[in-house]
């Protein structure tokens, strides 16, 4: 149930950040430090999850657009 998938979506951040931390030693660059940041203005945070999703949501269209024109070429 809901339960399981918010305990689990916890365990597979936890891993993903554990991973990232061993991937990012030595590089210089803050990997895990980042995913842990924590916004000071929710506003700015919210409009930039906003222009992400919009500019996935876009970037999926465009995928669909280009495969359904793919299909009709190939028909």
């Amino acid at each position: 149930g809901a339960k399981f998938v918010h305990m689990f979506y916890h365990f597979a951040r936890y891993v993903m950040i554990e991973d990232m931390k061993k991937l990012s030693v030595g590089t210089g660059i803050p990997f895990a430090e980042a995913v842990m940041w924590k916004p000071r203005d929710m506003y700015i945070a919210k409009a930039r999850h906003r222009v992400a999703y919009s500019k996935l949501l876009q970037n999926l269209q465009r995928q669909d657009f280009v495969l359904q024109e793919y299909r009709k070429k190939a028909k």
